[in-house]
């Protein structure tokens, strides 16, 4: 299946590399951007006082991380992707109530003591439960801090357009109440709601999917527990349904599909193919000269006589004059017919020509000596030959010029009858060639988008595949081999694939351990930067490398390495390496030494990171022309 996943960037990245590890093909669209905030100013002491933590999102787990180094306090996390994330980063006690906010609420109840100490609820801006009225009547005091705020993206993403436009997608997952709002918000805007009746909504619970109600979905289905791991299985569950079924709108899995029995057959209707159609037109055919042959025995006798190729019996003697005439009269009308029929009939009237020329030499070669009324006839015409010239008159024919000139008559008309049955023959069957090149075109073509788009969303996966291991430190060498067939004639593939080669075989540094080497690299460059030719210079420099005071954070002023350094640190922690690597590269040349190798592994990664924006560009593009 073709799923698309509005999480935020981190999460999204996560929940692609399991998708394509089932081999769907994911489509990272977030909706929100997440931005890390500093905490106040007696975050510290309520944390060391706290018996406990309490976090309701995998970003909580971070924004703790990073607003302290602590990691030994009790953590109670909502779930266990959040629990995973925890001890990811380090923490050590950590419980997962494996649910939602309210299996939260009753793990609290259940672990701790309202008596032992305040709780901590390390959240977002927005609230999507409020623990501390949900516990305050069971005398638990929680202070909460927001550490860290979703901003919703203010236009949808372009990989979530151009895939809903193409209608591109499968299912669309959601995993709050809030992504699915700001979702159909954005869907609203972009005048793409009627996209999504050919799409399933797949939510993490049925209040997930509560914003959606409005949008003409295929489908609706909320996932059997509130986990990461159960929207997944209800994704394979779809996909081996192909995604039919009515909209569900409840926590617990669907009815069972009917049996095999009762399901309706799928009739399946061929074409019948060139080769098909000139076996049929043969077969009918030979059926219609088996019904020829069959009623030989009723035909005309002249019509019999054309179909064996007998020669005519010889007529009774006539004068040589009249038969002279009538051939001559029979070669023209022979002659205008084989202008107007095909080459194949012209040897056949030659044939009949030749066979009205030998019947003419015998009749004038027989004896007439035996017959006394061929005597008197020659005698007639020897008369008329010696009577001197006149007016020519024509001579009445007599009957068995008439019948032959019936003769001639009845083959051309057959001539000119098997000539029309031919053309109309032609015609038909050029009729049929051309459906059948127009069926076979239209196929071809519909064949060629679903190639299209299936390549498209193979590169879809590939990237999420190549971004998962940029975030990881991972080598990615396997996952270019994938792009190679899918790159063939594909000059842009071609280009992201060659760009991406120097760094598959080591990988790429991670944002996350750019931003964890960076303290040192800038102790190290503020040490360089003070370490000039006096001895008070060199003195103040290796006291710098032995302890580093400096200031952080984006509001450091002035020009300085060392505000610059705190410029540069703040947008690490804000995931804005761009920035950072330009305020490193504007540092004075005494502080190379101290960056160079730093800034070598940010710009891989920038490099790395820009190819594979284009090749899930680019594979966006794909799908938005097979439209």
């Amino acid at each position: 299946m073709r799923v698309l996943i509005t999480r935020p960037e981190r999460e999204a990245v996560t929940l692609a590399t399991a998708l394509s590890q089932r081999g769907h093909m994911p489509v990272i669209a977030p909706l929100f951007r997440l931005e890390i905030l500093h905490p106040p100013a007696d975050f510290a002491a309520s944390l060391a006082a706290c018996q406990a933590v309490l976090l309701t999102s995998a970003n909580g787990a971070r924004a703790l991380a990073e607003a302290s180094e602590q990691r030994g306090r009790p953590i109670l996390a909502v779930g266990d992707t959040t629990a995973t994330t925890a001890e990811g980063l380090g923490f050590t006690a950590v419980s997962s109530a494996a649910g939602d906010g309210a299996a939260l609420v009753e793990l609290v109840r259940k672990r701790l003591d309202p008596k032992a100490g305040p709780l901590v609820h390390v959240s977002g801006v927005d609230l999507a439960l409020d623990l501390g009225a949900a516990l305050g009547r069971d005398g638990f005091e929680v202070r909460r801090f927001a550490l860290y705020d979703a901003r919703g993206e203010s236009t949808l993403p372009d990989s979530a357009r151009a895939a809903l436009q193409a209608r591109a997608l499968d299912a669309a997952t959601f995993f709050s109440p809030r992504a699915a709002a700001q979702f159909a918000k954005l869907v609203g805007e972009a005048g793409l709601a009627d996209s999504m009746r050919s799409l399933t909504a797949i939510g993490i619970s049925p209040a997930a999917l509560a914003p959606l109600g409005k949008l003409p979905f295929k489908a609706s289905v909320a996932a059997a527990r509130p986990t990461r791991q159960a929207v997944l299985d209800e994704i394979d569950r779809l996909a081996e349904a192909g995604v039919q079924g009515q909209a569900i709108m409840s926590d617990t899995p669907s009815s069972p599909p009917p049996p095999p029995s009762m399901a309706k057959p799928v009739q399946v209707r061929r074409g019948l193919g060139v080769f098909g159609a000139f076996v049929i037109g043969l077969v009918a055919a030979v059926i219609v000269l088996a019904g020829a042959v069959i009623s030989l025995p009723f035909w005309p006798e002249q019509a019999r006589v054309l179909w064996r190729g007998q020669a005519a019996i010889p007529p009774a003697p006539t004068p040589a004059l009249d038969l002279q005439s009538v051939q001559a009269a029979a070669s023209a009308v022979a002659n205008a017919a084989v202008e107007t029929a095909r080459r194949d009939l012209t040897a056949r009237l030659d044939d009949l020509e030749q066979r009205l020329r030998a019947l003419s030499a015998t009749a004038a070669e027989k004896p007439t000596g035996s017959d006394p009324a061929v005597a008197e006839l020659r005698g007639r015409v020897e008369a008329l030959e010696g009577r001197p010239a006149a007016a020519p008159t024509a001579a009445p024919p007599s009957p068995e010029a008439d019948k032959e000139m019936a003769v001639l008559r009845a083959e051309i008309a057959t001539l000119h009858g098997a000539l029309q049955t031919l053309d109309q023959s032609m015609t038909g069957q050029r009729e049929q060639t051309k459906a059948l090149s127009d069926a076979l075109g239209a196929r071809t073509a519909g064949e060629q988008k679903a190639l299209v788009a299936a390549r498209a969303s193979a590169v879809i996966g590939v990237a999420a595949r190549l971004s998962a291991a940029l975030d990881s430190d991972l080598p990615f060498a396997t996952d270019l081999t994938l792009l190679a067939p899918l790159a063939q004639g594909d000059t842009k593939l071609t280009e992201v694939a060659a760009t991406l080669q120097p760094y598959g075989q080591a990988g790429v540094a991670s944002r996350a351990a750019l931003a964890a080497s960076f303290p040192a690299v800038a102790k190290a460059a503020l040490s360089d930067d003070v370490a000039g030719d006096s001895f008070g210079q060199r003195l103040l420099g290796k006291v710098r490398s032995i302890v580093s005071l400096r200031r952080v954070g984006d509001d450091v002023p002035g020009d300085s390495v060392e505000a610059k350094l705190a410029r540069a640190e703040a947008a690490l922690d804000a995931e804005d390496l761009v920035k950072a690597v330009d305020l490193v590269k504007s540092l004075p040349p005494q502080t190379n030494k101290a960056t160079a190798a730093w800034l070598a592994r940010a710009e891989a990664h920038l490099a790395a990171k820009r190819a594979i924006d284009e090749l899930a560009a680019h594979a966006i593009s794909l799908l938005g022309a097979v439209r």
